[in-house]
């Protein structure tokens, strides 16, 4: 019978010397140690492990240096939170100042700048080299709208039979475009001629 504490042990085969060799036969158990959790944003309250911070009031007086824990406290009292905002100063500097606050302005800052973000297109305009003044009109007023939404436009002109005898046509509209649009646009490739189409890309300034 094992008495609390003891090890059970074998003795090991094969062996002849006076003193038996013996070998442990209970497991080792380690202690398991959860990942921490990674927590985003600065950290705050309990989460500051410096010893002192330059401390920062509520409504922005700087009051010093002052220990973490007398600094935590001073902003539970004022029913706020201790932030770090500057955690590579020596010493860190924190701020006593309410984090969900905080944090939804933070929050409503990002959304808004995804908002504004802007994918920008290159948007296809066709042409004939003999396109008749009203649907030139119509197709430059289309372009002026694409580049005041900050898209690029592509300008394509199609050549038919013996339309490609006369390319010359074509190098006098795509002049004539950039002339119109020389105050909101310019040029970012150089018009070149591909098999029957003759192209243009003009980006807003």
């Amino acid at each position: 019978m094992l008495t609390a504490g003891a090890v059970r042990c074998t003795r090991i085969p094969g062996t002849h010397s006076s003193r038996a060799a013996f070998k442990e036969t209970t497991p080792i158990r380690r202690p398991f140690k959860a990942a921490a959790p990674v927590k985003d944003g600065p950290r705050a309250n309990y989460d500051i492990t410096v010893y002192t911070v330059q401390l920062i009031g509520a409504e922005g007086e700087n009051l010093g240096p002052t220990p973490t824990r007398d600094a935590i406290r001073m902003a539970e009292e004022a029913g706020l939170d201790l932030v770090e905002i500057s955690p590579n100063a020596t010493p860190p500097v924190a701020k006593i100042l309410d984090l969900g606050k905080l944090k939804y302005e933070s929050q409503k800052k990002a959304a808004a700048a995804r908002k504004k973000q802007k994918i920008i297109e290159i948007k296809e305009i066709k042409m004939r080299p003999n396109i008749d003044d009203h649907d030139y009109e119509t197709k430059m007023k289309a372009a002026k709208r694409f580049f005041e939404e900050g898209d690029k436009v592509k300008i394509t002109l199609r050549f038919r039979g013996r339309e490609m005898a006369h390319m010359d046509l074509g190098m006098k509209l795509l002049d004539k475009v950039r002339g119109d649009v020389e105050g909101i646009a310019k040029v970012e490739a150089e018009a070149k001629l591909e098999g029957r189409q003759m192209m243009m890309i003009l980006a807003p300034k």
